[in-house]
């Protein structure tokens, strides 16, 4: 869930051919839009459902048999701009899903696809005081984001994911689901768009060192792996790719909007902004995991 946005096909498509027989929950955000033109790839290890993540019904009947999930959650069509009231629908769907899960005896796992805005933002950020840059300290995933604090910026997105996941992590506790998040870094999928949510703040997030990015191929990986290893825990932060210089962040505007003008060359911020996110834990579970079809 969701296998109808570009990471949860994506995971679909990378658990086939690891070996996986796979239940594809589709929300269905566009009108017409037939689960068959979308996964139809004739594989009989892949099970196609319709599944309203209001409807705590059709979730458990997804579920049946599965042995675990990957979630991840995409705002319904008729709500695709993040407000103050996101974070009301993205905390139901988490709580419907991980009660889901409780009630499902097969589950083993669950993976709760989060984000690196539930963990960046609190008053030390820039965007609070661009001069106070002492105060600064190094993020990893064992911070949270201030929820405060980004309602007094208007920053919906992290709050969202921030309520959202840690509902989950909460129920999760109270019923005994073993569940890891993977905390993603700006996916840089081929839908990728200036109008990004997780880009409010860009600015403060490169000035302060933590505006990071992760490649679909890198996330897909990430999240297979945590799944796979017995010895995964807790969150994981999740990326590749660190925008701290002028270079960077000219090639990401050109890629959100390929029509603008480069600035001239001359005009480029020579600087590179000091790196204070750490995805270490990541790296370390990932140093042996093998891409790939499974060895069975």
């Amino acid at each position: 869930m969701d296998a109808s946005s570009c990471l949860g096909s994506s995971l679909v498509d990378r658990l086939l051919q690891r070996g996986y027989t796979v239940h594809a929950a589709l929300q269905n955000h566009c009108e017409n839009q037939s689960p068959n033109n979308m996964l139809n790839n004739g594989n009989k290890k892949l099970k196609i459902f319709n599944s309203d993540p209001f409807d705590y019904q059709s979730i458990i009947e997804a579920l049946k048999g599965c042995s675990g999930l990957f979630y991840t959650f995409e705002p319904p069509q008729d709500q695709s701009t993040y407000d103050e009231f996101m974070a009301e629908v993205e905390v139901r769907v988490a709580h419907n899903v991980l009660e889901a899960c409780a009630r499902t005896e097969t589950i083993d796992k669950v993976v709760f696809t989060s984000s690196a805005t539930a963990v960046i933002w609190k008053g030390t950020i820039g965007i609070d005081d661009p001069n106070n840059k002492s105060s600064l300290s190094d993020f990893d995933e064992r911070d949270w984001t201030d929820i405060t604090f980004c309602r007094k910026f208007k920053l919906w997105h992290a709050v969202s994911k921030t309520l959202a996941e840690k509902t989950a992590w909460a129920l999760a506790m109270d019923r005994e689901v073993n569940m890891v998040s993977i905390n993603s870094g700006l996916l840089l999928s081929p839908d990728l768009s200036i109008t990004n949510p997780y880009l409010k703040g860009a600015a403060e997030m490169y000035e302060d060192g933590v505006f990071v990015t992760v490649d679909l191929n890198f996330l897909l990986d990430a999240h297979i792996c945590v799944f796979e290893d017995v010895s995964s825990y807790g969150r994981y932060l999740c990326f590749n790719h660190l925008i701290n210089c002028s270079e960077d962040a000219v090639k990401l505007a050109q890629l959100l909007a390929p029509g603008s003008p480069q600035p001239p060359t001359g005009d480029q911020d020579m600087r590179m902004i000091q790196q204070r996110i750490s995805n270490k834990k990541l790296n370390k579970l990932m140093v042996d995991f093998e891409t790939g079809p499974r060895v069975e």
